[in-house]
């Protein structure tokens, strides 16, 4: 099947490659312009944040969309939660409407359902040429017909939840056409402050207590949002509020 994509964005294929997120790298430093959707069958190499381990079953989506983004490193660090927002649309779109409520985006970039991972997001640049992002690699992983077990996190797919037949192909295509949508949002005069409002509206957890684990140190504290810029607002029992720009999240309900 040759995926319908929206105009002007290119796609790539493989049936076996390392990582679509090293592709993408090797296509940056040798000058892609992109847009460009490179996709896998399978994946060798596939990783996750902080250099975790992706599991990459053939049946699921792995693919990562190559930008140059015009935009100064800071700036292109919020199309991460503009990733997360099409991922959330492209299988929202996918489920049916009894199963919808259930879809939430968890910070920094991840898509659950009742509480189990069924998407992941890996976003990965090069340095600053005329101070804008040379590039950006967003890496997109979706649960289709399998998920794996024995995780730190639970994880559910599509196939589990009763969709089982879902191609990787069908999933590039509402994808890509809802980064499409969620990017001009991004770019259009609300800018960030629409997009944070959009997410926020899905995110799991406002209001209740998590888990923030950070590289020097693990605390409670009470999901309040986001800042302009993103950052995680998380009220700790001493009643100050602490910004976080990057560690992992997990909900205290979840985690007995």
């Amino acid at each position: 099947m040759t995926p319908v994509l929206p105009a002007g964005v290119a796609h790539r294929a493989f049936a076996e490659i390392d990582s679509t997120n090293e592709e993408a790298k090797r296509l940056g430093e040798a000058g892609e312009a992109g847009p460009l959707w490179i996709t896998a069958e399978r994946q060798t190499a596939g990783r996750g944040r902080r250099g975790r381990e992706w599991v990459s079953p053939t049946g699921n989506f792995m693919g990562t969309l190559f930008l140059r983004p015009q935009a100064a490193p800071r700036k292109a660090a919020e199309l991460s939660f503009v990733a997360a927002l099409a991922v959330h649309d492209a299988v929202d779109g996918l489920l049916p409407p009894s199963l919808r409520p259930a879809l939430k985006l968890k910070w920094p970039n991840d898509l659950l359902h009742e509480g189990r991972k069924l998407a992941g997001i890996l976003l990965e640049s090069s340095g600053i040429a005329g101070g804008e992002l040379a590039w950006l690699a967003i890496g997109i992983g979706i649960n289709l017909a399998q998920y794996p077990d024995k995780v730190e996190f639970p994880a559910t797919s599509l196939a589990a939840l009763g969709i089982p037949d879902v191609t990787p192909m069908e999933a590039l295509e509402r994808l890509a056409t809802a980064f499409d949508r969620r990017i001009a949002q991004w770019r259009d005069v609300q800018g960030f402050a629409a997009i944070r409002e959009a997410w926020l509206t899905r995110a799991a957890g406002v209001g209740e207590t998590i888990i923030v684990r950070l590289a020097d140190e693990t605390f409670e504290g009470l999901f309040v949002g986001l800042a302009p810029d993103g950052a995680l607002e998380v009220r700790i029992p001493s009643g100050e509020m602490r910004q976080i720009s990057a560690g992992d999240v997990f909900f205290r309900r979840a985690s007995h």
